[in-house]
């Protein structure tokens, strides 16, 4: 068992600059330091809207901010990839057995490569100390040993988000930039001397039917054994076909704890830290001191999440991973995780702008999506892969709602909606209320604020307690109103730091 949750919470009147729309002062949220979490609290927060960067948990104001980012699962059970995925799985397959990069652009669809701006990044009041003081003396715990994780997952393969393409050969450049069809060339019309154009599809349903009838001729059933039926094919397999034994160049995952005290992560550190500050400048233009390591450090590799094991979890336990992608010895690529009792959460990725055309982002989330799927055999209650926020207000962040079957998180009562009946109240407002019905509310509201746990003085102690120490205390509105955005069951296990 972990500590108890320890938490500071700063509020959200303050605008700050929005990463998605550039707003300089349109992104509104909620934010708290996280000193330590257990993984249990933080499934509860991010199932209330909430999410971490670093230590740094936030919450955006729904109706408020300028673009509203939605939680959103996918169902990895039932996940099926679409045609766009396998076409990302196939570019990959040719990559690994030919060895040449495809020359088509990046689809420009990376997992969750913004950095957020919400607001103070580091606790304004509290002691450390004083923390770990109160959590050793006022909390029973328990040290579970975390053995090292190296975890080769060979069989699981990447893919890309759905991407529109259109056919250049069939428009032409008008002058001012707009694009035209191109006009038909005169010619003499159809050769009556043959036979007339038959569409695609007909012609293979001839083919098939020819073939039956050979067979039915022959003495052979036409009756489809098990094992001729036409079964789906898992992600899996398509992962499976697109990582050929003879190949060019050998792609290897490895999942490596979030942890300096574990020697797969410390020798790859300074590896990971190039490759994050050779991506963030040229992915995303930043400056060289934006993306040094200790912002890699704090924003990548600071996690409050306290390993944990438990009999009925995943053997790598929970917390927060690094899933590396190695490529021929080097790492190209890099997804930050966390493995949490019911979900794999997505953090972000970052990869080598060379292999920006392997469509990386897309990639990483299938593997990702198969990996949860592989903890599930192990952990049966974990059977879903947070994507983060779905953000409709912003095109590129749209991406998300394909990997299908995926719900959305509902900003008032926090109840999962699947995507499909969220799509038509996006379309209508940027801040939608996802649950139709009108009586439905908050199940796990703050029903008594004096139950709240708080940390005063290395003391832990309910509201009402510590309300009665401070005479005259005036921050019972700021305590309701984080009592509410975490609700009453989390309000009741996090410890609250008050000066």
């Amino acid at each position: 068992m972990a500590s108890s949750s320890t938490l500071e919470y700063f509020g959200g009147d303050d605008g700050y600059r929005c990463g998605y729309c550039k707003n300089a002062i349109g992104n509104f949220s909620h934010g708290m330091w996280s000193h330590t979490m257990t993984v249990q609290d933080y499934q509860d927060l991010i199932d209330r809207g909430w999410r971490r960067s670093g230590k740094y948990v936030y919450k955006p104001i729904m109706n408020k901010t300028c673009c509203p980012q939605y939680t959103i699962r996918c169902h990895a059970l039932k996940f099926q990839p679409s045609k766009s995925h396998k076409k990302i799985l196939k570019k990959m397959s040719k990559f690994i057995s030919g060895g040449e990069l495809p020359t088509e652009q990046n689809d420009g669809e990376p997992m969750d490569s913004v950095c957020e701006e919400e607001g103070p990044r580091e606790p304004s009041k509290v002691c450390p100390a004083e923390v770990k003081c109160a959590a050793i003396t006022d909390i029973q715990k328990e040290v579970a040993e975390c053995p090292t994780i190296t975890e080769v997952q060979k069989e699981v393969v990447d893919a890309a988000p759905a991407s529109s393409e259109t056919s250049r050969e069939d428009s032409v450049s008008a002058p001012d930039g707009r694009t035209t069809a191109t006009a038909p060339k005169p010619g003499v019309g159809a050769d009556p001397s043959r036979p007339p154009c038959r569409k695609a599809k007909d012609l293979r349903k001839e083919r098939r039917l020819q073939k039956e009838q050979m067979r039915h001729a022959d003495g052979v059933s036409s009756i489809p054994t098990p094992t001729q039926t036409n079964q789906p094919k898992t992600l899996e397999d398509f992962i499976s076909e697109s990582l050929p034994d003879n190949s060019s160049h050998c792609l290897e995952v490895r999942l490596v704890p979030v942890s300096f005290e574990d020697p797969q992560f410390t020798a790859s550190y300074q590896q990971s830290a190039a490759l994050y500050a050779r991506y963030q400048m040229a992915i995303h233009g930043d400056e060289p001191c934006e993306c040094n390591e200790t912002q890699f450090r704090r924003f990548l590799c600071d996690s409050p999440l306290e390993a944990e094991h438990s009999p009925d979890g995943p053997e790598v336990g929970y917390g927060s991973f690094h899933q590396q992608y190695w490529l021929d010895g080097r790492i190209v690529a890099v997804g930050v995780i966390d493995i949490l009792p019911t979900c794999v959460s997505s953090v972000y990725l970052y990869y080598h702008p060379d292999f920006a055309s392997l469509s990386l982002g897309s990639y990483s989330a299938l593997r990702e999506i198969a990996f949860t799927r592989q903890l599930q055999k192990q952990s049966p209650k974990l059977s879903y892969y947070y994507l983060g926020f779905y953000i409709h207000s912003c095109p590129k962040m749209r991406y998300k709602g394909q990997y299908r079957p995926s719900d959305l998180l509902c900003p008032e009562t926090y109840v999962w909606v699947p995507i499909e009946r969220c799509l038509p109240h996006l379309e209508n407002s940027r801040y939608a209320r996802f649950n139709q019905d009108p009586d439905a509310g908050d199940a796990r509201a703050l029903k008594d604020v004096g139950r709240a746990l708080v940390l005063y003085r290395r003391a832990v102690m309910p509201y009402a307690a510590y309300s009665r120490k401070r005479k005259g205390s005036s921050d019972e509105a700021e305590v309701q109103q984080y009592g509410g955005l975490v609700g009453q069951d989390c309000a009741e296990r996090i410890l609250l730091y008050r000066a």
